[in-house]
């Protein structure tokens, strides 16, 4: 990634320590589940940490986490939202660390702005014999089990302000061989989480595509007021169940 991007921002900082969903602690427990894992890995490197909530939904399962993230601004907070684990600045295609090192290598929605062709030589060369690499991501929480109120919704923000440029991952097509690494499953999977007016907004007020439009020179307090008065219809004074949707893939070190 590189070291200039949206993601240098305070304000940006901020939202994803403090207004982001739990969606990493229930991603992290299902991939227990998945891999059969019962006990605590030892040493657990989670690449592209962003604000440290991917790290800290690790640390209950981990003898000692490490979170790695190439935008320094991002880890303004990381030591209050992770406070068991340590965090460097650096690059997933350089990791700073010796061979067989890390029983679990992680990356949630990181890979995306990496160099895979670099990173996954590194992540081989870094995960101990056996050892596990678990990518996962997942979507904006922009959908409800009982109506399309959200997804409506949802739409028409993106309109308003549109996300900037991505690009779709398929974690499936990656040449883990090459690496040292064979891919062992693959699981859709979607997190329900109770929200409410007053939770949802702040969340949504994390999106990149806000951050781009306050770079745009959109005032932020008016991107704020219209998802409060928008959404007041979509939740009608109650809390809801927001779905998230992703998956999880997991690879061994062969």
């Amino acid at each position: 990634m590189p070291s200039s991007s949206i993601y240098d921002s305070l304000r940006l900082a901020a939202g994803y320590a403090y207004a982001r969903p739990p969606v990493h602690r229930h991603m992290i427990e299902a991939m227990r589940q998945y891999v059969g894992a019962t006990g605590r890995f030892r040493l657990v490197l989670d690449i592209g940490c962003g604000a440290g909530l991917s790290t800290a939904a690790l640390e209950p399962f981990s003898v000692r986490v490490v979170g790695i993230e190439p935008v320094p601004a991002m880890l303004t907070y990381s030591k209050l939202v992770a406070p068991r684990s340590q965090f460097l600045v650096g690059q997933a295609e350089r990791l700073p660390f010796a061979a067989a090192t890390f029983d679990l290598i992680t990356a949630a929605g990181s890979l995306n702005y990496a160099d895979l062709g670099l990173f996954l030589p590194e992540a081989g060369r870094v995960l101990a014999s056996g050892g596990l690499m678990v990518i996962y991501d997942f979507s904006e929480g922009r959908r409800l089990h009982e109506s399309d109120r959200l997804a409506r919704w949802f739409a028409e923000f993106q309109r308003r302000y549109p996300p900037p440029p991505d690009y779709d991952l398929d974690v499936r097509g990656l040449s883990y061989e090459q690496s040292g690494l064979r891919l062992e499953g693959y699981r859709d999977i979607a997190v329900p989480v109770r929200m409410s007016l007053d939770s949802y907004v702040p969340y949504v007020m994390t999106e990149t595509s806000v951050e781009a439009a306050i770079a745009r020179g959109v005032p932020e307090s008016d991107i704020r007021a219209w998802c409060s008065a928008t959404l007041q219809e979509v939740f009608g004074g109650r809390a809801l169940d927001v779905l998230f949707d992703g998956y999880i893939a997991w690879a061994k070190r062969a």
